[in-house]
């Protein structure tokens, strides 16, 4: 009997229409379109600005296309994984939400909060309940408003980021195709170096939490890209060692997109030239949970079957993982 593997085979994103530009940005904060490009790499964002939409929005409408793309319908579906930092509300899940909104009825679904890493960690459990044979349809969803929790009078953060939204739908593969192996590893020592303080068991929301700016996403800019850049790079390295890749084996590097010397630093420790290395921060910024399954969307056309794909991740938590797919269409 052939082993079973969870493959993607489908593959949809999401962005809104709003574009925010570096531009617009500086009659906000005190910066410019060239510090801005020569330190992240970005030149533009999408935001939600529709009042009363969340992150299930965008989500939905990946899931929506993921399925009119794939020609499967919404009571095919087995199960739904969300990956999200800013779910609507704190219950119930975004995940559920989701499947109103989309028409997938009565089966499980729930969210992962694994930061920029969520889509990897969503991945690797998704990737089981196939692998064991438990289900045939598992769709995987990224999906996180950032605009939410920024603070646009932080120059050091609310450049980064975007608002977006991915999907896949994973299907079993007896061709040897799918998810090969995946790491998912994390450390909170690290937590409040990339933390969002208010709102949660521990800071209730209140008068002094708002007034302190503690619903706002805060980062020690200097100590997340230096635990970025070793961890993505050196979680993707062993996960080449464990599978035997060498760089010339790997056709794309797919990393989460949070600043382009990151990419940049963690393509050139993993020996992988910069043409192999999927990019498009410039255009999204740093839409946390979405920005893989955004970088696929953007280069479906351009994947073949049995392409040696290499996912990286790092996000608060601090939270860090690698996959290694084989493009499966």
């Amino acid at each position: 009997m052939k082993e079973v593997k969870a493959s993607i085979t489908g593959i949809e994103g999401y962005v809104p229409d709003y574009v925010l530009t570096n531009a617009e940005l500086e009659t906000l904060v005190d910066t410019n379109d060239e510090w801005i490009v020569s330190r992240t790499g970005i030149k533009e964002r999408r935001i939600l600005k529709e009042p009363g939409l969340g992150s299930s929005h965008m989500g939905a409408e990946a899931v929506k296309g993921l399925l009119a793309k794939t020609g499967i319908k919404p009571e095919e579906i087995d199960l739904l994984i969300c990956a999200t930092i800013t779910p609507d509300f704190i219950f119930p899940s975004t995940a559920n939400l989701i499947c109103n909104m989309t028409g997938i009825r009565s089966v499980g679904s729930f969210d992962v909060n694994a930061a920029c890493s969520g889509f990897i960690y969503a991945l690797e459990v998704g990737s089981q309940y196939i692998e064991t044979g438990k289900y045939k349809k598992v769709v995987i969803v990224g999906t996180d408003k950032m605009s939410a929790v920024m603070d646009y009078t932080d120059r050091r953060t609310c450049i980064l980021f975007g608002d977006g939204a991915g999907a896949v739908l994973l299907e079993p593969n007896t061709e040897g195709n799918g998810v090969i192996d995946s790491l998912i590893r994390a450390d909170g020592e690290g937590y409040a170096q990339l933390i969002q303080k208010g709102g949660g068991s521990r800071f209730p929301a209140s008068h002094e939490t708002v007034d302190n700016r503690m619903h706002f996403l805060h980062q020690d800019g200097q100590q997340v890209f230096k635990s970025a850049v070793r961890n993505m790079a050196d979680v993707s390295a062993e996960i080449m060692e464990r599978n035997h890749l060498s760089h010339e084996d790997v056709a794309w590097l797919v990393p989460h997109q949070a600043n382009r010397r990151i990419i940049e630093a963690t393509a050139n420790r993993m020996g992988i030239g910069m043409d192999k290395v999927m990019m498009n921060i410039q255009y999204y910024g740093n839409t946390t949970a979405a920005t893989i399954p955004l970088c696929l969307w953007d280069y479906e056309d351009q994947l073949k079957k049995g392409d040696n794909l290499i996912f990286a991740a790092f996000g608060a938590g601090f939270t860090w993982a690698s996959a290694y797919v084989k493009w499966a269409y």
